[in-house]
């Protein structure tokens, strides 16, 4: 072998290595662009999802809940509660929903899973 020969086989696996590494470059900057859109994406849309929570708290909401009614149907009105508390007792259940918003809250009690007594300290 000549040396002009044994220059061009050394140079093209040089060659096909700078292809993969380019490649490899592509790739990966491609990758991330797109993982920190959908990061972004997800923060975005958590916020919207909180921001939307907190809006179901006014006093409207809290007059159409009344007596004897499931946590179900409190849930599709006031939304999910912020802290929930049950205490089984021998022969009936009490759990207590709590709805913080800011300064203001709701408390629901419930007795044997339906709507017992309600406070709320919303003041619109």
């Amino acid at each position: 072998m000549t040396n002009d020969e044994i220059t061009t086989m050394k140079g093209k696996p040089r060659a096909r290595r700078s292809r993969r590494v380019r490649s490899f470059r592509l790739r990966h900057s491609f990758v991330i662009r797109h993982s920190s859109f959908v990061i972004c994406l997800l923060a975005v849309t958590f916020a919207l999802a909180a921001c939307n929570s907190s809006k179901r708290l006014t006093k409207a909401n809290v007059d159409e809940v009344a007596e004897g009614m499931s946590k179900k149907q409190v849930e599709s009105i006031l939304g999910p509660p912020t802290t929930v508390d049950t205490k089984d007792f021998v022969l009936l259940k009490k759990t207590t929903y709590v709805y913080a918003q800011g300064k203001d809250s709701i408390t629901v009690i419930f007795k044997d899973d339906k709507v017992q007594s309600k406070a709320s300290t919303l003041s619109e």
